[in-house]
């Protein structure tokens, strides 16, 4: 009896959610930028509100003992809710994703065809430790005409609610309903199971976070999923390539911030300049104190532990690093083949052929050419912020910006013609 309230309770949350998509189809462009812009300036006003709720939050991470890496997801300050406000304000000024004509032209019966785009619908978005999440998903789906239905982690509970609350009141001072943007009823993993299965009221789910969650999405949802895997980025350093800053490249690549999707888990490094090369990045490492971990070939060079095939697949998301000695761009890309998940992958030289070469066959989300893998980021990229990183092929792929949170239809326009 109970798990039947609980599933009324939510497909009534649903069907709420699912009305509230026509309202916004009626708002312009103007008008959804002027309410971003009042978000904005609504999360900058209620900073220590929210600074109070996330303080909850730290506490009870640090009760229970949370990774140093989730905690560094986890919080907020000042700084990092203006740069929340910051990342709306840049979305506001985006050109409208919806109603935009892609392609146009005139059958031989007459009839004048236009493929348009137009908003998903309802959106289900799943998502860990980061609070910044709230705000980005919630103004990227308004800002797309999309409904969105948040399911943030538990750590972070406090923090998005507090988040959502203030999004929430701005709808509610433009006589907008506040389903426009809200946190699901039942945030146990049961309510997770259902909102999964409601497709007659959810469009599309966007899973992001650890790989556990993923797998449980993708293997059960009857919602259509665009998941947002995990990121087992690379970087090559080839034969050719300028050590100097190969190991900028690197160290950025690893240490800024460790505990993102787009940081560098594992360095491979041509056999033609280990010997050379492994030293320096040693030094260079040591000083950021991160954790190294190499193949025997490696181990051969520098003083490293040794660094198991299970360490080649494992997302750290932690200041560790995986060395691996490999021969040649070949064996890179074998490398890569075998241990990628899709996400960003990196190559340093100097050698335009070899970098033509890896750039072609490395089948990622972000290929990158003498660049750090910590670009691939919605902002980075000129999206104001993303949904996430899409390792998905079909429908969406790479950061997932407003473009990627819609879809298209035709329009037709007759005379009477018929078939």
């Amino acid at each position: 009896m109970k798990e039947k309230q609980v599933k009324r309770k939510m497909e009534q949350f649903l069907q709420e959610a699912k009305n509230a998509s026509r309202v916004l189809a009626e708002l312009s462009g103007a008008q959804k930028n002027r309410i971003l812009k009042e978000m904005a300036k609504a999360l900058r006003a209620n900073s220590m509100e929210l600074i109070g709720a996330n303080a909850k939050d730290m506490a009870d991470g640090k009760k229970n003992e949370l990774s140093s890496a989730l905690m560094d997801r986890l919080y907020l300050d000042e700084k990092r809710i203006d740069a929340m406000a910051v990342a709306i304000e840049e979305i506001a000024a985006l050109k409208e994703p919806v109603g935009r004509v892609l392609d146009g032209w005139v059958t031989q019966d007459g009839l004048k065809i236009e493929k348009v785009t137009i908003p998903i619908g309802v959106i289900g978005i799943i998502y860990e430790s980061r609070p910044n999440v709230t705000s980005d998903t919630a103004v990227l789906c308004f800002k797309s005409s999309n409904v969105c239905v948040l399911k943030g982690g538990k750590e972070a509970e406090n923090s998005n609610r507090a988040i959502a609350e203030v999004l929430q009141a701005v709808l509610e001072k433009n006589a907008l309903p506040k389903s426009l943007i809200s946190l699901i009823p039942d945030s146990s993993r049961e309510g997770v199971a259902k909102l999964i299965k409601m497709d007659k009221y959810v469009d599309l789910i966007i899973p992001r976070g650890g790989e556990g969650l993923i797998r449980y999405v993708c293997d059960n949802a009857t919602v259509s999923v665009v998941k947002h895997d995990k990121g087992q980025c690379h970087t090559y350093v080839d034969k050719d390539a300028k050590l100097d800053d190969a190991i900028k490249i690197a160290i950025n690549a690893k240490v800024q911030r460790p505990g993102v999707c787009n940081a560098m888990e594992t360095l491979l490094v041509d056999s033609a300049i280990a010997k050379d090369a492994l030293p320096l990045f040693k030094t260079a490492f040591d000083e950021a104190h991160t954790q190294l971990k190499g193949c025997a070939n490696t181990q051969a060079i520098i003083d490293v532990a040794n660094a198991t095939e299970e360490d080649f697949d494992t997302e750290y998301l932690a200041n560790i690093l995986n060395i691996r000695v490999v021969d040649g761009v070949e064996g890179a890309i074998e490398h890569i083949v075998r241990f990628g998940s899709g996400h960003s992958e990196a190559i340093v030289t100097q050698n335009v052929t070899t970098a033509e070469k890896f750039l072609n066959a490395i089948d990622a989300a972000a290929v990158y050419l003498n660049a750090s893998t910590r670009f691939t980021d919605g902002g980075a990229f000129g999206f104001g912020a993303e949904v996430g990183i899409s390792t998905n092929k079909l429908h969406a792929r790479g950061p997932m910006g407003i473009e990627g949170l819609t879809t298209y239809k035709f329009k037709i326009y007759g005379s009477g013609q018929i078939r």
